[in-house]
């Protein structure tokens, strides 16, 4: 065994350029797989431990309406509210008026969500999901939240303040919402991830919504139940009592966060599945890069397998012999795409965090590790076994005469 290692390592040694191509081509496939399953990791924890923090909240949509969208899907009523807080189990429930309306600030114009909602209800269903800072007002980037007598009052998302008009929005500047002037009196911190849409969103009183929204709809309910353990239970009571209302069956979509989770899981399950399957291409790629090196090295070594042949080796011995060269290429290879792909997936993460503002980190497994060097030794040692019998089959006296 030490003999053909010294062998393989002198093979590999006298064909350098040979066989560092050959490497590099299995460690950016090894890489690109490890960087993006990482990086999917990372999205999809991201996103969930999200979720986990409104565990108690369950999201009510009519029909098949997106969460924290507003559309022409339906709509909740009064009479809806009413019947989800007789629902034994629920603690809060908050309705939500919202339009995209447009929305002017010194000569410019944008489509934006308005949404009503009174601060006491925010507080009641999403408690401390809405990120805290230290000092001044908690919450708040500038300003204040919006209090239940404001009249003509709004409290804006981040990047509304910030982003989309040219000149930045503060404390007590005036937009027009739909004809109607409004005062600025607080300005969010920046949510970003799940909350995203928090950032692109106004709030207004429920009682400022009706005079600027085209009509009085509820286009989503918020409902926090007091046992996260009732919360299905409590999901099927609302979609069956607010069908019942409306006379239509599967007009209303509850969501638990555990069912959201459920779904983003299969989500991402799918499109890890894709993710590999783009990146095993350059694994192709980089097989058909080791058999036909091999190949070469069995061309270039006739005499040598003739002479091996003439002094006692077998055909299994040759045999193993350009099967151990391929693994050994191959675990180099794979190792060095463990690293690349580390290394990859960390620069993505930073370089998403950056261009987005998100929390991102890629979440790198052993697992995965351990995974990628065992498909790198396995896809090198299929690559190697055509040469490899080749060069097994020679014939001793033809190859010994092979110049």
């Amino acid at each position: 065994m030490r003999d053909s290692f010294s062998l393989v390592y002198r093979n590999i040694k006298e064909r350098k350029t040979r066989s560092a191509l050959t490497i590099l081509g299995i460690t950016v496939g090894i890489g690109s797989v490890i960087a993006l399953i990482s990086i999917g990791f990372g999205m999809q924890a991201a996103i969930t431990d999200q979720l986990i923090e409104m565990a108690d909240v369950i999201m009510v949509t009519p029909g098949a309406q997106d969460f924290g969208s507003f559309g022409s899907f339906g709509s909740f009523t009064d009479r809806d509210l009413a019947a989800v807080k007789r629902i034994d189990g629920v603690k809060d429930v908050v309705g939500m008026r919202g339009e995209i309306e447009d929305v002017e600030y010194r000569d410019e114009t944008f489509r934006l969500t308005v949404t009503g909602i009174d601060p006491q209800d925010i507080v009641a269903v999403f408690g401390e999901t809405i990120q805290r800072e230290e000092g001044g007002a908690e919450g708040m980037a500038a300003g204040r939240d919006l209090r239940e007598n404001d009249n003509k009052a709004c409290e804006i998302g981040y990047s509304i303040a910030y982003d989309y008009f040219e000149e930045d929005i503060g404390v007590n500047d005036r937009l027009t919402i739909n004809g109607s002037k409004f005062r600025v009196v607080g300005v969010l911190e920046e949510q970003g991830g799940f909350r995203a849409e928090v950032d692109s969103a106004i709030y207004v009183t429920k009682r400022d919504s009706v005079t600027i929204l085209d009509n009085d709809d509820i286009a989503e309910i918020f409902v926090r139940v007091r046992n996260i353990e009732d919360a299905e239970r409590i999901a099927a009571e609302i979609e069956e009592r607010i069908d019942d209302n409306h006379k239509l069956d599967d007009f209303t979509s509850a969501m638990t966060m555990g069912s959201a989770i459920e779904q983003l899981e299969s989500v991402f399950g799918i499109l890890q599945v894709v993710l590999i399957a783009i990146s095993s291409i350059s694994l192709l790629v980089a097989a058909m890069g080791i058999m036909n090196t091999m190949l070469m090295s069995v061309m270039e070594r006739t005499h040598e397998i003739g002479v091996m042949k003439a002094i006692g080796a077998k055909n299994r011995n040759i045999l193993s012999l350009f099967l151990l060269e391929a693994g050994v290429v191959s675990l180099i290879g794979g190792v060095c795409g463990c690293i690349l792909g580390v290394l990859g997936a960390r620069a993505i993460s930073f370089g998403i965090q950056t261009a987005f503002d998100v929390e991102l980190a890629a979440i790198v497994k052993l697992e995965v590790l351990l995974s990628g060097i065992a498909v790198a030794v396995v896809v090198g040692v299929i690559s190697g076994l055509y040469p490899a019998r080749k060069a097994a089959k020679m014939s001793p006296v033809e190859a010994v005469k092979y110049e």
